[in-house]
């Protein structure tokens, strides 16, 4: 589909236009919400201001959208085919907006907090509702397993990672005057935060071009997208709302995440960026859909551990769990309710 086909279409089917409205809005608050992370640490040591940081991340986040979906699209084909629901595709497409509409009521809510969502497995969790509040969903525990390897493969890794990374930083550098080791670490680490940012665009732009995709497909009649091939215009328009979303800021979130965790000096935040961003790096070969907050979090906690357990601030980290538990059976009941008013409805 050309890019004058999918305009004329939109406007002339308010159903798609629907569709396409609410993913446009997820991939927006997604920008909002959850790219924040990315450049989290490198604002709180300082490196960089937010204002310049959050540009930034938007440019890289655009970048990784684009680059990555023309090396590697397998992610957003994972993200596609996690649900089926049996070729009706009027059911699956009323699906697949409750779906969309309970990832912005969750996400919106806890950014009010400060607390940062995956919007992956809320993705993951509002498909699964509302398939399962269709009387012929049925959920794909092949593509499941992905998200569950994901899952153990952000935290454990993450952790490990940022933790290896940190402790060889410091080994390297433990005879090294601290304020060269600062001129050296500030580029470093504004490096890291825009390689963090493009792995961003390339994990979760993947996830949502999957879902705008397979909306699309639905409108058309058909129940997969299997053998399409996702065009460049879809891309950049991915891509373009991450990053108008990124430009909003979040600035609650890059100071739970950047600041209240860990308190970071410049060798730590440069250690979590290059952690996350390998892990997100590493997932993203091999398809594996992964959550950019549980990864770069979890790179933070393994930076902290390092001198001392006791410097992680658990009560944040607790919030943060507690947030990511509640996030499969909320966003999966707030989709099964919303799925089942829509059928009633249209």
């Amino acid at each position: 589909m050309s890019f004058s086909e999918f305009y004329t279409e939109v406007f002339s089917n308010p159903i798609l236009m629907i569709t396409v409205a609410l993913t446009l809005g997820v991939i927006f608050v997604n920008g909002w919400t959850d790219a924040p992370n990315a450049i989290a640490t490198c604002v709180t040591t300082r490196c960089m201001r937010a204002k310049s940081a959050i540009i930034m991340s938007a440019i890289f986040n655009f970048a990784g959208v684009l680059v990555m979906t023309r090396i590697n699209s397998s992610v957003a084909s994972t993200i596609s085919n996690m649900v089926d629901f049996g070729g009706d595709t009027s059911t699956a497409l009323i699906a697949l907006c409750a779906a969309l509409f309970s990832i912005v009521v969750y996400s919106v809510g806890a950014s009010q907090f400060g607390i940062p969502t995956s919007e992956s497995h809320s993705l993951i969790a509002g498909l699964t509702g509302a398939a399962l509040a269709t009387s012929n969903g049925r959920i794909n525990f092949d593509e499941w397993v992905k998200v569950l390897y994901g899952l153990v493969l952000s935290l454990v890794l993450g952790f490990l990672m940022g933790w290896a990374i940190c402790r060889v930083i410091m080994l390297i550098c433990s005879g090294v005057d601290r304020r060269k080791a600062n001129d050296f670490f500030k580029p470093a680490q504004i490096f890291g935060a825009a390689f963090m940012s493009f792995m961003h665009g390339a994990q979760d732009g993947q996830k949502f071009i999957g879902v705008l995709f397979l909306g699309i497909a639905f409108c058309n009649g058909q129940d997969s997208v299997h053998g399409m091939t996702i065009p460049v215009w879809l891309m950049i328009l991915c891509s373009t709302v991450m990053g108008l979303g990124t430009s909003v800021g979040g600035e609650k979130i890059i100071k739970s995440v950047g600041m209240d965790m860990v308190k970071l000096e410049k060798y730590q935040g440069f250690s979590a960026d290059l952690a996350g961003a390998i892990c997100l790096l590493l997932s993203s070969v091999f398809g594996i859909p992964v959550s950019t907050t549980h990864t770069k979090t979890s790179a933070i906690m393994g930076v902290g551990a390092v001198k001392r357990i006791s410097a992680i601030n658990f009560g944040v980290v607790k919030d943060m769990m507690l947030t990511w538990v509640f996030t499969f059976p909320g966003c999966g009941l707030i989709s099964f309710i919303m799925a089942k008013i829509f059928m009633t409805l249209f």
